[in-house]
């Protein structure tokens, strides 16, 4: 994997901290010398992410908050600048992950998986681009392999992705010309809590699954969160623009 330059003196904001790759992702920039902040739903996670980090001999700022209320986002950035006393990277690893027979689907659903998917991320960089422009920082979005290929019964997920992934190269090329990097990373199937959400899914068709399904296996999550902190750190400063799918080959063909 990439190596990540030194963070020490640096700070990130990570969603989706309390578990799984955002969790990676918190420790692998505090293992590189960052203050984190941590932001997710599950205070208790997030209590057990912040234990790590002070273990390491880093500041671990919690934030516990619901990002489908995306009001809150401007004030997740502020908290963290004014606690941690700067930001330099801003990781949106958070995700609502809702497998349903689109004609089954609630508002209710459809409207959480845009909100923390695709709002939230956007309301925390549009409240984070001057400090990020001040430091000469970064936004690394992850998205998904299912914003480049169509997957059955998850049309909100998808949607979502896809849209996040348009909106980091928007970013990109509007911001060409100041210090600032977007970039992405497109994730395949891993061994995490939302991932086994498709299992509950009832009455799927098996023929559909299987176009899904990782012939080469599910990614190991360090090697995704090893891939989000470079791009959050200096050491990317050639990536602008670019969405890295680390899929084991599922969007090939």
């Amino acid at each position: 994997m990439p190596t990540i330059s030194d963070m020490s003196g640096k700070v990130a904001l990570v969603t989706g901290a309390a578990a799984g790759l955002g969790q990676a992702t918190a420790l692998c920039l505090a293992r590189a010398g960052a203050d984190i902040c941590l932001v997710d739903i599950n205070l208790a996670g997030l209590q057990a992410t912040a234990r790590e980090i002070e273990s390491l001999g880093r500041r671990a700022l919690i934030q516990a908050a619901d990002l489908a209320e995306t009001s809150q986002c401007a004030t997740l950035v502020k908290n963290a600048i004014t606690e941690l006393g700067r930001l330099d990277a801003l990781c949106n690893v958070a995700a609502v992950f809702i497998p349903s027979h689109t004609t089954e689907m609630s508002d209710a659903d459809w409207e959480r998986t845009l909100a923390v998917n695709y709002t939230a991320p956007f309301k925390l960089i549009r409240a984070a681009i001057p400090e990020l422009i001040r430091n000469q920082g970064a936004v690394v979005n992850v998205t998904s392999c299912a914003a480049h290929m169509g997957q059955a019964y998850l049309a909100a997920y998808s949607s979502t992705k896809a849209a996040l992934t348009h909106l980091t190269k928007s970013l990109a090329m509007e911001y060409m010309h100041q210090p600032i990097r977007f970039n992405a990373v497109a994730p395949g199937g891993m061994m995490t809590a939302l991932a086994a959400g498709l299992r509950n899914l009832e009455n799927p068709d098996p023929s559909l699954l299987s176009r899904i399904a990782p012939l080469r296996g599910l990614n190991e999550i360090d090697d995704i969160a090893e891939m989000v902190a470079f791009l959050a750190s200096d050491a990317a400063r050639g990536y602008h623009g670019a969405v890295i799918n680390i899929d084991n080959g599922i969007t090939v063909g």
